[in-house]
C-alpha cells in the first residue's frame, strides 16, 4: 500500500468542509491500495469571537453580495448534496454565524485521544444537523460525549485555556501558508488539493500524487 499523509485544513462551520471529508471517505474506497494517515487543521470562517450572532442567511447575503434567495438556493444545493452523501444537513439553513475556536480546541484534544475525525463529525452534525450553537460550552461537552469522549474532561478544557495556542499556532500557520479557503487538503506537505472535489476526481488526483511520490522515491 502507499502511505500518503493528508493534513486537513477545515472549519467546523464550513459546510463544503463536511461534504469535502464524506467524500474523501467515498475516494479512500475507490482507491483501497493508499494507506491514508488524516490531521485535522483548524481554520476560522469568523475568527471575532465578539461578534454578534446573526441567521445564516442574511450574513452569507451580505458576505458575498447576493440576495438571501440566492444564498438560500445555495444552500438547498449543498442539502442535497449532503443527503446523498449521508449527511445531516436538515437545519442547514436554521443556524446562525459562531465563533469556532473553542470548538477546534476540543478537535485537538480528541486528537490526543485518536478521536479527533469522531470530534469533527459530532461538531458537524450539532451545528448543520441541529443548529446547534458550537460557540456555546455546554454544546461543546454534549458533542465530545457524542464522540465518544469524557464530557466531563471536555467540560474543564473548555473552562481553561488548553489547546488555545496549539489552535492559534495551527491557524496563522496555514494562513501564512496562502490557504485562504477550506476545504484544503495538504497531501504529503508538497500538493494543494483545494475545494470538495467529487469522490472519482478526488481519487485519482491521490493516485497521482502516490505515483509520482514512488517514483520520487
Amino acid at each position: 500500500m502507499t502511505p500518503l499523509k493528508i493534513d486537513l485544513v477545515s472549519d467546523i462551520a464550513c459546510p463544503w468542509c463536511a461534504i469535502g471529508y464524506a467524500r474523501l471517505e467515498q475516494a479512500l474506497t475507490l482507491a483501497p491500495e493508499l494507506a491514508v494517515t488524516l490531521e485535522w487543521h483548524a481554520f476560522e470562517l469568523n475568527p471575532d469571537k465578539n461578534a454578534p450572532q446573526e441567521a445564516i442567511l442574511p450574513a452569507l447575503s451580505r458576505k458575498y453580495g447576493k440576495s438571501e434567495e440566492e444564498m438560500r438556493q445555495a444552500q438547498a444545493n449543498m442539502m442535497q448534496i449532503a443527503s446523498g452523501l449521508g449527511i445531516n444537513f436538515s437545519q442547514l439553513q436554521q443556524r446562525k454565524t459562531c465563533n469556532t475556536f473553542d470548538a477546534h480546541r476540543l478537535v485537538k484534544w480528541a486528537d490526543t485521544q485518536q478521536k479527533a475525525t469522531a470530534m469533527k463529525l459530532a461538531l458537524f452534525d450539532a451545528y448543520f444537523g441541529e443548529a446547534a450553537n458550537v460557540a456555546d460550552r455546554s454544546v461543546l461537552a454534549e458533542c465530545a460525549k457524542n464522540a465518544g469522549l469524557d464530557q466531563t474532561q471536555a467540560e474543564q478544557i473548555l473552562a481553561s485555556n488548553d489547546f488555545a495556542d496549539i489552535v492559534s499556532a495551527d491557524i496563522a500557520k496555514y494562513q501564512q501558508a496562502g490557504i485562504s479557503s477550506v476545504p484544503a487538503f495538504i497531501i504529503n506537505n508538497k500538493y494543494l488539493i483545494s475545494g470538495a472535489q467529487e469522490p472519482q476526481q478526488l481519487a485519482a488526483s491521490l493516485r497521482q500524487i502516490a505515483a509520482e511520490t514512488l517514483e520520487k522515491s
